[in-house]
C-alpha cells in the first residue's frame, strides 16, 4: 500500500500502554458477629467526559425533506440550451479581439457558467496564448491591463506564463488616477494576478504589496462602478474565493453594470436556479442517509451539521455532473466531524486506543469490546464506507474498498496521536504538529475519494495518480488546517484540546497571539504559492475536477472560518445556506 503514502504519518510519539482497571483488596475490620475476611470491590471512579456544548442544528430532517424547486423540467432545459448556443456564437464572434475575449471569459467564469463552454474557452485561450503570451516578443505590444488579465486567466487554466510579463508595472501605472475607472481596472487586475504567484518569485510579491496598498488608500475616491469590486477583492482575492459563492455575488454585481449582456444575465440566473434544484435533491438524499445512521441522537455530543457538510461539498464542486461526488463527500465530511468529536471531546484514552485498533483491523466482530456509543459509531462508519465503495464500483467499475479502508485507518491514527499528546500534556513543535495535522484535518482522505471517482482504466492507474498527487494534496490540506486553526483554535483550547498551530508557534518562538496569527497568515500565503505551482503543473497530470476540488478545499475553508467558526456555529453561515441552497435567484 505504499502508493497511499501521503495519508500516513511518521510522527507518532508518546505511545501509552492501555490502562487496566484493577480491584483493590482490603481486609475488613473484625466485627463482633464475624471474623471472616471479605474481598471488597472498589468501584472505579466515574468516567469524566468533556463537552463542547455545540449549537444544535438549524435544519431539521422534516424541513429539508419538504424543500423543493420549481426549476426542473424540459422547458427550463430547452431555454438554457438556447441561451448557451447564443453565448457560443458570442464567443466565436469575439475570438479575434483579445480584450473582449478575455473579458468575456472572465465574466462567464465569475457568473458560474464557464463550465458550459470549456471547449470554446480552451480554444480561445490556446489561440491567445500562442499569439500574444508565449514569449516576451509576442506580449510586448499588449497594454498592461491585458497582460495582467491574460496572465491570471492563462495561469488559472494551466499555462506556464512568465511573471516577467508585468515586470515593468510601476512605470505603466505611475500616473493612474483613482477616479478614472479604466485606471483602477488595471490596478485591480494586477492585484488579482499577483495571487497566482509561485514560490520564490519576487515580482508578483511586489505587485501584491504595491496594489494592495494603493487600492486600500484610494478605494474611497473611486468611481462607483469599480468601488464595490475593489472592496470585494480586498476582503479576499478572486483566486481564494469559492466559485459558487462568487457566482451568486457576481450575478447581482454584473447586472448593475453599464453595458451588461442580458443573455449572460438570464443564463447565469437560470443556471444557478437549475443547479440549485439538483443540489436540493443531493441534500435530501444525504439527509435520509444521515437520519438512518441515527448519529444525531445516539452521538448527541457530536456536531449535527448535515447541511453544513453539504455546503462544504457544494463548495468543492457545484457542477451538475458531480452529483454523486457531492453525496459521497457529504457522507465523508459527516464521518470526519463526528469521529473528530469522539476523539477530541468524548472518548477516553483507553476507548480511543480500542477504536483505533478496530478500525485498523477493520474487524466488525471486535466491536463487542467497545462501549455502546462507539459500537454505534463504528457500525455507521463501517456501513457508510462500504456503501461509498459500492457506489464508486457501480459508477467507475473500480473496486476501491481496500484503499479506502487503509486511508481511513491511517487518518484515524493521526487522531490517536493528538489524543496521546493531549492526555500526556505534550506540546509538539510547529513542524511536528503540522506533519500530523495536515492529515488529521481530513483533506487527504477527502481527496482520495475524489480521485476514486475519476475515470481510470485500472486500479493501478488510479494508484499512480494518488502517488503523483502527493504535493497538491499536502498543500491543499495544509491551508485547510491553518485556516481552520485561525477560526477555531481559541474555542478548542478553552474547552480542552492540544495546542494548535498558533499556540505551537507562540510556545516555540515566544511570540504573542497577534504575532503568531500574522505568522500563520504568512504561512497560508506561502503555501498558496506552492499550491499554485502544483495546480498549473497538474493540468497535464490530473483531471480538471480533481484540480478544482483540491483548490476549492482551502477556498471553502477560508470562507467558512473568515468570520469565526462557521462550522461549529451554524448561525454564522445561515444566510449563505439560504442563499445558495434554499432560495432561488428568480424567486
Amino acid at each position: 500500500m505504499a502508493s497511499l503514502c501521503f495519508f500516513a504519518t511518521g510522527h507518532i510519539i508518546h505511545n501509552h500502554k492501555r490502562s487496566i482497571s484493577t480491584f483493590n483488596i482490603n481486609n475488613r475490620l473484625h466485627s463482633s458477629q464475624s471474623t471472616s475476611i471479605a474481598l471488597t470491590a472498589v468501584e472505579p471512579p466515574p468516567v469524566v467526559r468533556r463537552s463542547a456544548n455545540y449549537d444544535p442544528t438549524l435544519w431539521s430532517f422534516d424541513h429539508i425533506q419538504s424543500l423543493s424547486s420549481g426549476y426542473m423540467g424540459e422547458d427550463y432545459v430547452a431555454r438554457a440550451d438556447a441561451l448557451k448556443e447564443t453565448v457560443k456564437m458570442i464567443i466565436r464572434r469575439q475570438a479575434g479581439n483579445v480584450a473582449r475575449s478575455l473579458e468575456l471569459i472572465d465574466d462567464l467564469q465569475r457568473l458560474g457558467v464557464g463550465y458550459h463552454f470549456e471547449d470554446e474557452i480552451s480554444d480561445v485561450l490556446e489561440m491567445i496564448y500562442k499569439h500574444y503570451y508565449e514569449s516576451e516578443v509576442k506580449w510586448d505590444g499588449l497594454d498592461l491591463n491585458l497582460r495582467a488579465l491574460g496572465f491570471r486567466l492563462l495561469r488559472q487554466h494551466g499555462y506556464q506564463v512568465s511573471q516577467e510579463i508585468i515586470c515593468n508595472y510601476k512605470e505603466k501605472i505611475g500616473n493612474v488616477k483613482p477616479h478614472v475607472m479604466e485606471d483602477m481596472v488595471v490596478v485591480l487586475n494586477l492585484y488579482e494576478a499577483s495571487y497566482h504567484s509561485f514560490e520564490d518569485k519576487s515580482i508578483l510579491d511586489e505587485v501584491r504589496v504595491f496594489t494592495t496598498k494603493y487600492l486600500k488608500e484610494n478605494v474611497g475616491y473611486m468611481n462607483g462602478g469599480i468601488s464595490p469590486l475593489v472592496s470585494h477583492a480586498l476582503e479576499f482575492p478572486l483566486h481564494w474565493r469559492v466559485p459558487r459563492v462568487e457566482a451568486k455575488w457576481y450575478i447581482d454585481e454584473y447586472e448593475k453594470r453599464n453595458g451588461a449582456n442580458p443573455i449572460l444575465i438570464e443564463l447565469a440566473k437560470l443556471d444557478f436556479d437549475m443547479n440549485q434544484a439538483i443540489h436540493l435533491e443531493d441534500l435530501k438524499h444525504t439527509s435520509r442517509w444521515w437520519k438512518n445512521t441515527r448519529w444525531d441522537e445516539k452521538l448527541s455530543f457530536a456536531r449535527d451539521r448535515l447541511v453544513e457538510h453539504f455546503m462544504w461539498s457544494l463548495g468543492f464542486s457545484y457542477q451538475p455532473q458531480f452529483s454523486l461526488g457531492r453525496r459521497i463527500l457529504t457522507m465523508v465530511n459527516s464521518l470526519i466531524t463526528s469521529i473528530d468529536d469522539v476523539y477530541d471531546v468524548y472518548g477516553t484514552l483507553e476507548e480511543l486506543e480500542q477504536f483505533t485498533d478496530i478500525v485498523d483491523r477493520w474487524d466488525v466482530n471486535a466491536i463487542k469490546e467497545l462501549p455502546d456509543y462507539m459500537k454505534i459509531c463504528f457500525l455507521g462508519f463501517y456501513n457508510t464506507i462500504n456503501e461509498i465503495s459500492y457506489n464508486i464500483l457501480t459508477d467507475t467499475g473500480l473496486l476501491v474498498l481496500s484503499y479506502l479502508k487503509k486511508a481511513w485507518a491511517d487518518y484515524i491514527k493521526t487522531y490517536m496521536v493528538e489524543a496521546r499528546w493531549y492526555h500526556s500534556g505534550y506540546k509538539p513543535t510547529l513542524q511536528e504538529y503540522l506533519d500530523n495535522a495536515y492529515i488529521s484535518i481530513g483533506g487527504p482522505v477527502i481527496l482520495l475519494h475524489v480521485i476514486c471517482l475519476a475515470s481510470f482504466s485500472s486500479t493501478e492507474e488510479m494508484l499512480q495518480c494518488v502517488e503523483r498527487a502527493e504535493n497538491i494534496v499536502r498543500y491543499s490540506s495544509l491551508i485547510f488546517r491553518l485556516a481552520n486553526d485561525l477560526g477555531t483554535s481559541s474555542e478548542e483550547i478553552a474547552r480542552g484540546d492540544i495546542p494548535k498551530s498558533i499556540q505551537c508557534y507562540m510556545h516555540e518562538s515566544g511570540a504573542n497571539e497577534d504575532e503568531a496569527r500574522a505568522y500563520i497568515k504568512d504561512l497560508i500565503l506561502a503555501t498558496w504559492k506552492k499550491l499554485n505551482k502544483e495546480r498549473v503543473c497538474g493540468y497535464s497530470r490530473f483531471s480538471k475536477e480533481f484540480i478544482e476540488c483540491a483548490t476549492n478545499i482551502p477556498r471553502m475553508t477560508q470562507f467558512m472560518y473568515n468570520d469565526g467558526d462557521g462550522h461549529g456555529h451554524p448561525y454564522i453561515t445561515e444566510s449563505h445556506v439560504l442563499s445558495l441552497l434554499f432560495n432561488p435567484i428568480q424567486g
